[in-house]
């Protein structure tokens, strides 16, 4: 992947975590939303899956 596509690809998912009370979630910019998670670690590997899985996604050709 070029340092163009990388660049594309994270613009298209950057990922933050929001609390809420005890719950810790994380949230993408493409309007993703992982379940509410008492570990603030549990939210940052959810946002992690979802990344790689959205590259894995964004970069297959399409029709596949």
């Amino acid at each position: 992947m070029s340092d163009a596509a990388a660049a594309g690809l994270s613009a298209a998912h950057s990922t933050s975590t929001s609390e809420t009370g005890s719950f810790c979630s994380a949230r993408c910019t493409c309007g993703w939303r992982g379940p509410a998670r008492r570990a603030r670690s549990l939210a940052r590997e959810d946002a992690a899956s979802h990344v790689a899985t959205a590259s894995t996604m964004d970069s297959s050709p399409s029709g596949v």
